[in-house]
Order: structure tokens, then C-alpha cells, then sequence
């Protein structure tokens, strides 16, 4: 009889769950994955996605050997080359890139296919091999960027409330996200909370399937988050339901913000969000007299103009009515904030020779076209697909398409953007390599062990690094530390909520919650700001370009009534069931149960069109255009055109919901604007 094994391990994937996994190995193969019925988050639950984990592993378009391109970009036309001959010729690109134009003419473009902090998260060992060449910095700024420093603006970190703490809450509000599809496992604390008489609000221009479960739901036009939180607030400070000793003590600017607040009453506040008057006033009377009150936001909520601006206004509810001070209040956005791992250690950015530039991951087409002294000359694609992914795609593309770019894809699928690679290397998943994970929607880190052996001839990314550094003739000692040494020196911190936390244990027990206070009241007598209060009043929000006073920012394209006018319909392209980003994007099952892309309108905007359900559309900017099939429901508040993201363009008639998207930045400068786009819809013309 055959031996079992059961292998801890970790999902790597760009959700805030960061589930345990169980994998179980026979005769070195893997024949069972399965959540870990012993992580308190996890509870042995996996989603609809991960649960086709090891079908996608074995699927026969896996990418097992280096490839070389043969036809024109784009066209993704390769032959197949050994290891020795891609490390040689990136090797002697990189080597005269760098001797002609400089390190920064390099660009590592790192994206979120995998949140380990050894194989992905701008890996470690890739970090400081780019680090010594001197190449340009990448900033990841396509998830979080805006909210988190809106955050920093107003409570000094991004970490906010433990998740789990939502089963102590008597009001919970599920503000932009929509965690029965994205993060599906924070629900059970929800439930917690609903079987001690919570109420549950959810706040989205969308009737998501989280929604239809909520108790009440609240459909402002994207992007106007923030002037509903004023409208809100407006409610409770007029009933004086605000708690002024809380305020005195662990707030900075209130007389400066209750002035905000008074400039927001709920007529006001309606009149921007289009959520009728009557609604603002019985959600924010309900705010008044409901202690703990918390608020579930996740990143959508942050992808337009004002994005930095709504995460900081909504940090302010809690300050206002003194929930950060009590268990089950306050809000979570992202958990990472908490993890105090030794970055410095682990990426070594003491390695460069100098500064060098940060480039935009959101910014990539603009960055490739436009950018000079010195142009980028090499791209390295790393757990991404920005053809896909990215904001303006056709700029992309354009960018991409470039001949005298060098691009290398680290790769497991051919994707829309490995079509644009010069060298395509194939890289392992995750029950293939070892990693260290947090979840940014928990307080635990997660060990992933190596359940198997890779197929064909896959490297983990830090083995590939190691490979290119000795082919360069690096001499640096860290480009060669094993994965878990680099595991080791991240966990080297010396911060009191990491005591305990060794590799050892971790490969032990297969995850272990960080050593914070119980109950974790993380902001209850100091936050971590420059005051150590609540700021109201931000001078690092003055620093930033935003304004000193939280408040409302327009998103940008949906309140332009000129735009309006030429584009009525706001565009928003939300996480899709089925897939996560575009990964899974190309399984056959997950993408019939997707159907295809869709385009939801409601019967008012649809009529005003004559378009019907079923009909096959184009959605259209100057930018670009998608087609997709249109759904007619009111599941969609009028004026707003909802679709998913995550679609292969190559497999979608070429081009998803990014072709319509804008390149620009979000307030403070930083993030992408996904859900600040204004389109028409119009019946695609006849083949």
C-alpha cells in the first residue's frame, strides 16, 4: 500500500484570506488539496477557485520548459530552448542594457499571482538581484496603494481591526466589498455577529451576493463614498451621539473636522451619492445609538479619484463615535500593517548603488512609451499579467509591443502576456516551492512547504535568480541564500508581536497567529501617528497633496458632467466569482460557470438604449472598448454599468473591462482608478 502524506502549505493568492492548506501526496504526486480544518480562519473551507488547484497544476497548457519567441510580439509564437541558453542570452542582454543605458533602464515588474514573501511581494532573492544591477524600484501600487495612505493620514497604519473581532460587533457595515466572493471565510464571523442580534449594512452600487444577504443595502454612485460617511456623520454629531470624551482624548483636529461634517448634512450628502435623504438619516441614526459599529472595506472602494480621501473619512467614523476603543469596533481594510516581519532583512535594498527611480505598476504603458533618461530597455514580468491586468490596455500593448524591449515573463500559463515575451521562463505553483505568508484579511503567518517535486523543468523564482546572478557573475553573497534562510532573516524581528514566531515552529504547526494582545485593541490608548492620536487633521495628508482635513474628494471621471454627457453610464469592473485577477482565467469549467464576460444595466438605462438581456454589446470609451453579453436587472443602480474583472482578452474577443480604463493616478498620487470610468453601451455591430 502506497504512503500518504498530508503538507502544510499556504494559498498564495491575492485574497485576504491567505487560507492554510492541507496537501496530500501518494507515490510523489499530488491527489487531495484541502483548507485546514485547524486554522481558525481557514476552518478546512477553500473557495470555488482554489478548489481546481491541482486540475490547473496537470492542465497540458502548462509552461514546463524556457521558450523563445520566433514571430512578431503579441503574436506568441515560441520554440522551445534549454536553461543554459535563456540564462546566456538574458545574461547578455542585461549586461549590455546595463553598460549602455544604466541599472535603471531595468525594470522587475512584480505582480500579486503570488503573495508569498519568498517567491513573490517583489521576492526576495529577485529583489536583490535587481538591487545590485541598480534597477529601477517597482512601486506596487495597483491593490492598496490609496487606501493605505489614507489610512497612515488618519490612524498611522493601514492594519486596523482584527477581522475576526467582527463577531463582537452589533452593527457591521460591509462597505465596498464583497466578501462572499472576494475573502468568502470573514462571513462566519459576520454570522457570529448577526446570532447576537447584529445588524448587518451592506454599502455598493452593486446588489452583489453579499448584498442580497445583508440587511439593508445602500447603492451610492461610485466613487462618493466618502461624501455618504460626511452625510452619516452628520446624523450622529446632530443627534449628539458623537463621543466627546473619546474625542478629547485620542483625537487631533475635531473643531476643524465638526465643521466638515456640519458642511455635509443628508440632503447634501444624497444629492452627490444619489442614496435617497431618508435612507442617509435612518443608517446614520442607527450609527448613533449602536456601539460596537464596525466597518469591513476592502480595496475596490479605493480604485478612483478620491480613493485615499474615503479610506481616511471612513477611518473617521469609529474616532467620532469611540469605537476604536471598544472590541468588535473600528475597521479593517488590510491586515498587513500588523505584520512586523524584518522587510529590511529580507529585500536588502542596502544593496544598490544609489537611489535609483520608483516606476508605477499602474502606470506601465505610460512608463514604457514615455519614459526616458533612460528609457526602459528591460522588462521582467513576475507573478503578472499586466496585458490583462493593467489600466489602459491598448497603451499597454503598445508598450509591450515595443521590439527594442527586452522582456522576460517568469510564467506557469501562456497568458495575453507572455505573447510579448522575449524569453519565457517556466516557473513553479505553490504546493512546488517553499514560501512564507501573512493573510492581510487575518493576524496569522503561514509556512508553505514543497508538497512535490516540479514538472518538466519549472524553477522556484528564487532558484531562478540564484541561476541568473551566478550566469552574471555576481558576487554578492545574499543572491545565493537559500529559501529558507531568507525565511529565517524575514522572521529575525525584534518587535514583541513576532516573539515565538521561528521557522522551526512554523514548519511544525503550519501557521501560528502573531503574538498580539488579547483582546487586540490595537489603537485603544495610542495610535501610531505623528501625534499618537486620531488625526482629523493630517499634516502628512497636507504632505501628501490631500487636504489637512479629512473630508470628500470627487472621484475624478464620474462626477465630470462633461464626461457625463459624452460617457452616461460610471463603469465599475469588480472581482469576479470564478477567477481571482486573470488567474484561473483560462480553466475551462471556472469559465463556463463565468459565462462569459457580462455587462449588467438597469431596465431604465437598458430601455433608454433599446437593448435587452442577452444581446451582445459594446462597452466603449475614446480609450478603447469590450464586448460582453447584457444583463438587464436592478441589481445595478441606474447610471451605472457593472461588469468583472479577470477575463483573458485573448480568450474574450481581445480586450476586457482594462481596455476602457484610464491610466491615471488616484489623490495623494498613488493607485489606479479601475472604478472611475464613464462608458456608453451600444449593441455591437452585426460580424
Amino acid at each position: 500500500m502506497s504512503d500518504e502524506l498530508k503538507v502544510f502549505g499556504a494559498c498564495p493568492l491575492d485574497c485576504p484570506d491567505g487560507c492554510s492548506w492541507v496537501v496530500t501526496v501518494r507515490d510523489g504526486r499530488a491527489v487531495g488539496l484541502r483548507g485546514n480544518p485547524d486554522h481558525p480562519y481557514t476552518r478546512g473551507a477553500l473557495c470555488t477557485k482554489v478548489n481546481r488547484w491541482l486540475e490547473r497544476a496537470n492542465s497540458p497548457d502548462r509552461i514546463l520548459h524556457p521558450l523563445r519567441r520566433v514571430g512578431r510580439k503579441g503574436e506568441g509564437r515560441f520554440e522551445r530552448i534549454s536553461w543554459d541558453e535563456a540564462l546566456d542570452e538574458i545574461a547578455d542582454r542585461l549586461g549590455r542594457i546595463t553598460r549602455d543605458h544604466g541599472g535603471e533602464a531595468v525594470w522587475p515588474y512584480w505582480g500579486t499571482g503570488t503573495l508569498g514573501y519568498i517567491q513573490g511581494l517583489e521576492g526576495a532573492a529577485g529583489r536583490r538581484f535587481f538591487n545590485v544591477l541598480g534597477a529601477s524600484a517597482h512601486r506596487a501600487d495597483i491593490c492598496s496603494a490609496a487606501g493605505n495612505y489614507g489610512l497612515l493620514c488618519t490612524i498611522g497604519s493601514p492594519g486596523g481591526m482584527d477581522p475576526e473581532d467582527l463577531a463582537h460587533a452589533r452593527l457591521i457595515l460591509l462597505w465596498g466589498t464583497n466578501p462572499l466572493t472576494s475573502g468568502h471565510h470573514v462571513w462566519k464571523f459576520v454570522q457570529a455577529a448577526r446570532r447576537e442580534g447584529a445588524r448587518v449594512v451592506a454599502i455598493d452600487p452593486v446588489a452583489t451576493r453579499t448584498a442580497r444577504q445583508a440587511d439593508e443595502h445602500l447603492a451610492p454612485l461610485p466613487g462618493t463614498d466618502a461624501a455618504l460617511a460626511l452625510g452619516l456623520l452628520n446624523v450622529v454629531v446632530g443627534l449628539g451621539a458623537h463621543d466627546e470624551e473619546y474625542i478629547e482624548r485620542h483625537t487631533l483636529g475635531w473643531p476643524e473636522f465638526r465643521e466638515r461634517i456640519e458642511a455635509f448634512p443628508p440632503e447634501r450628502a444624497a444629492r452627490i451619492t444619489g442614496v435617497p435623504e431618508e435612507k442617509i438619516v435612518a443608517l446614520g441614526e442607527l450609527v448613533a445609538r449602536t456601539r460596537p459599529t464596525a466597518i469591513r472595506a476592502t480595496q475596490g472602494l479605493q480604485r478612483h479619484g478620491g480613493g485615499a480621501e474615503t479610506l481616511r473619512t471612513l477611518a473617521c467614523i469609529p474616532g467620532v463615535t469611540g469605537d476604536w476603543g471598544r472590541l468588535g469596533g473600528g475597521l479593517t481594510f488590510s491586515t498587513s500593517g500588523h505584520v512586523k516581519l524584518n522587510r529590511a532583512a529580507l529585500f536588502r535594498d542596502d544593496l544598490r548603488p544609489g537611489p535609483v527611480r520608483r516606476l508605477s505598476m499602474s502606470r506601465l504603458g505610460e512608463n514604457l512609451l514615455e519614459l526616458d533618461d533612460p528609457p526602459v530597455m528591460a522588462l521582467f514580468v513576475i507573478a503578472a499579467n499586466p496585458a490583462a491586468s493593467a489600466p489602459h490596455q491598448n497603451k499597454v500593448r503598445r508598450g509591450l509591443a515595443r521590439e527594442d524591449l527586452f522582456t522576460v515573463v517568469l510564467e506557469q500559463f501562456p497568458t495575453d502576456t507572455t505573447d510579448y515575451a522575449d524569453i519565457v521562463l517556466p516557473a513553479t505553483m505553490q504546493h512546488e516551492h517553499a514560501d512564507l505568508h501573512e493573510g492581510y484579511g487575518h493576524l496569522y503567518l503561514t509556512w508553505n512547504e514543497p508538497a512535490v517535486a516540479p514538472p518538466g523543468e519549472c524553477l522556484p523564482t528564487t532558484e531562478t535568480f540564484r541561476r541568473l546572478a551566478r550566469r552574471m557573475g555576481l558576487t554578492e553573497p545574499g543572491l545565493y541564500d537559500s529559501d529558507e534562510r531568507l525565511a529565517e532573516q524575514a522572521l529575525a524581528s525584534d518587535h514583541p508581536w513576532m516573539t515565538g514566531i521561528t521557522l522551526d515552529r512554523l514548519r511544525k504547526e503550519g501557521f501560528v497567529r502573531m503574538a498580539v494582545p488579547a483582546p487586540f485593541l490595537p489603537y485603544a490608548e495610542k495610535f501610531p501617528t505623528p501625534s499618537g492620536r486620531l488625526e482629523f487633521r493630517s499634516r502628512r495628508a497636507e504632505a501628501l497633496g490631500l487636504d489637512p482635513v479629512a473630508g470628500y474628494t470627487p472621484p475624478g471621471e464620474v462626477t465630470d458632467p462633461e464626461r457625463a454627457r459624452r460617457y452616461p453610464l460610471a463603469l465599475v469592473s469588480a472581482a469576479p466569482h470564478h477567477f481571482l485577477n486573470t488567474q484561473f482565467g483560462d480553466n475551462a469549467e471556472l469559465r463556463r460557470r463565468s459565462g462569459g464576460p457580462t455587462v449588467r444595466l438597469h431596465p431604465d438605462d437598458a430601455a433608454a438604449r433599446g437593448l435587452s438581456s442577452g444581446q451582445r454589446v459594446r462597452v466603449a470609451n475614446e480609450r478603447g472598448a469590450f464586448e460582453a453579453v447584457l444583463l438587464v436587472t436592478d441589481e445595478v443602480r441606474p447610471g451605472v454599468a457593472a461588469t468583472s474583472k479577470g477575463h483573458w482578452p485573448k480568450l474574450s474577443g481581445g480586450a476586457n473591462a482594462n481596455a476602457v480604463v484610464d491610466d491615471r493616478a488616484t489623490d495623494a498620487g498613488v493607485g489606479p482608478v479601475f472604478h472611475d470610468t464613464r462608458v456608453e453601451v451600444s449593441a455591437s455591430p452585426a460580424p
